[in-house]
């Protein structure tokens, strides 16, 4: 197919397409001429994957383009996975320290992460943020939040884990983590409203 007939099959317009080209978050046709390409079913799934991140996950071009990378060059075993994987996914603001109490949490919890890893000083910056903004977020109702987490970190793990390839697993991971994340908002504040009814 052309680039207008991609554009057709995407709902994306001709000028985005070749911005995607000159970004490289999409990859080049098939030449047919000086001037002409052709385009493939990978490219229709390319577009979609691009236009999905940028428009509904709120990915920058460049964060994208990390993906992009990641996913044509997935890591050779499983275990290094999720590694690739967060390092790929946007970071949120942080100071890049990790309080007191968040790595005694995660300690407390059992779980074995990287105490200086993007997302635990995520997490002390987001708390502080979170207090600051006069948010009572007490360490009782981390630690539920905390496990609230946890299941669904296993959902996640066992999705990637069913996945039949690593090149899969890790598309999996990534831009499922970003694309889920708006589904997990929308699921929280449906579960605020129930259980408000439910308790009267």
């Amino acid at each position: 197919m052309r680039i207008s007939e991609l554009a057709e099959a995407t709902g994306v317009p001709v000028h985005t397409l070749k911005f995607y080209l000159r970004e490289g978050v999409l990859m080049p046709g098939t030449a047919t001429s000086r001037t002409r390409a052709e385009y493939g079913p990978e490219h229709v799934e390319r577009v979609r994957l691009v236009r999905g991140l940028v428009e509904y996950g709120g990915v920058s071009v460049e964060g994208v383009r990390s993906i992009v990378r990641a996913l044509e060059s997935p890591p050779p075993s499983r275990p290094e996975l999720l590694g690739v994987a967060h390092a790929t996914l946007p970071a949120g603001p942080t100071r890049g320290e990790v309080s007191a109490e968040v790595a005694a949490l995660v300690d407390d919890l059992g779980w074995q992460v990287w105490h200086e890893g993007p997302p635990v000083a995520e997490l002390s910056s987001a708390l502080e943020a979170a207090r600051g903004a006069g948010v009572p977020v007490s360490p009782e109702a981390l630690r539920r939040y905390a496990r609230a987490m946890e299941a669904v970190a296993e959902v996640d793990v066992d999705v990637a884990a069913a996945a039949a390839s690593p090149t899969e697993a890790l598309h999996t991971v990534v831009v499922g983590t970003v694309m889920v994340d708006p589904v997990l908002v929308a699921l929280r504040r449906m579960a605020q409203e129930a259980v408000s009814v439910a308790r009267g």
